[in-house]
């Protein structure tokens, strides 16, 4: 079942690149119940909480489309890295905010993409990630940042040639990206990148497979990420009993840690599309789990919106708006 969906996904994504990168991307408070998306759009939103706002779903065509006004920033492509995880160089690629200055701190952004996907994927030139994060800044919506797309893919590059691989070996290389982070990809960017390094300037969001990870790296170094967001997460960060059996139920960290007022993030974002084929009673398990445990959290299920980067670019404005903030 995975491996069909992943197929398809895969189509899904090639389309979002060709089309995010040719230059041309609904609203839910925290509850199970599915949500219809507002149709107005409100720019001014209170600063001093994300959670007193609603996130909206239903984004105008000014963020959305490429502007003359606009100045996109710089996109750093196939940034390469030594990782000790994986025994071989990696690659990400890095969005530097217009007017960049290399002697100005930036909170950073670290982003995963999802299954088949890659690090390319969500963040190249004229990609619709770089064009709605463009919009929003120059519409005064988000605040400058550094943005990095990270690979998932954590081995060998050579292992990663290969035609075809199984499920169980991609996936193994997958999971090994939540020691890469901490490890090698962090301390690279920390040395070369004039980012903070408090968890009040660093934040991390991702989608379908890279939205598990992005809770298992986030919730294993909480004193490094005040910010997280999952999009459409599959099992696998936490024991569940989704997929029991199968190679998808193997848990990347045995449990959440228990609920601290010093390590509680700033804010905390999941959702999922109502119509998503696989992952929407999972990311309401992991928001409701996390909220018994102490953590408050901002959990959406929005109807209209599937498993693909159209989803994916409504989750990217709501985080993008309300991380960062006095």
């Amino acid at each position: 079942m995975k491996k069909i969906t992943a197929l398809l996904l895969a189509g899904v994504m090639l389309l979002s690149c060709l089309t995010g990168c040719s230059g041309s991307a609904k609203q839910a408070e925290q509850s199970d119940p599915e949500v219809e998306a507002p149709t107005e759009f409100v720019e001014e939103r209170p600063k001093h909480n994300p959670y007193t706002s609603k996130n909206l779903y239903d984004l105008p065509d000014h963020l959305i489309d490429e502007r003359d006004d606009v100045d996109y920033g710089t996109i750093v492509e196939d940034v390469k890295y030594y990782s000790k995880t994986a025994g071989d160089y990696k690659y990400c690629n890095i969005l530097l905010p217009p007017g960049y200055n290399k002697k100005k701190k930036y909170p950073v952004l670290y982003m995963l993409h999802g299954w088949m996907s890659g690090y390319d994927v969500h963040l190249c030139e004229d990609s619709y990630l770089q064009i709605l994060y463009g919009n929003m800044l120059r519409d005064k919506l988000t605040v400058p940042m550094i943005i990095v797309s990270a690979e998932m893919y954590t081995d060998k590059l050579k292992n990663r040639e290969k035609i075809e691989q199984k499920d169980a070996t991609l996936l193994a290389a997958y999971n090994k990206v939540v020691k890469d982070f901490p490890k090698d990809l962090m301390p690279f960017i920390e040395k070369h990148y004039p980012v903070r390094k408090d968890r009040k300037g660093t934040a991390i969001m991702g989608v379908s497979q890279g939205g598990t990870k992005s809770l298992a790296i986030g919730f294993s170094n909480l004193k490094r990420f005040g910010y997280i967001a999952s999009f459409a997460p599959d099992p696998g960060t936490v024991p569940t009993d989704f997929l029991k059996g199968t190679i998808w139920n193997k848990p990347l960290i045995k449990e959440f840690p228990a609920y601290s007022d010093a390590l509680d993030p700033y804010y905390l974002y999941l959702a999922v599309g109502a119509d998503d084929p696989e992952n929407v009673e999972v990311t309401k398990y992991y928001g409701n789990l996390l909220k018994d445990m102490g953590y408050q959290n901002q959990t959406d299920v929005v109807k209209g919106y599937e498993h693909d980067y159209i989803f994916w670019r409504v989750g990217f404005y709501n985080f993008l708006h309300k991380i960062f903030r006095p």
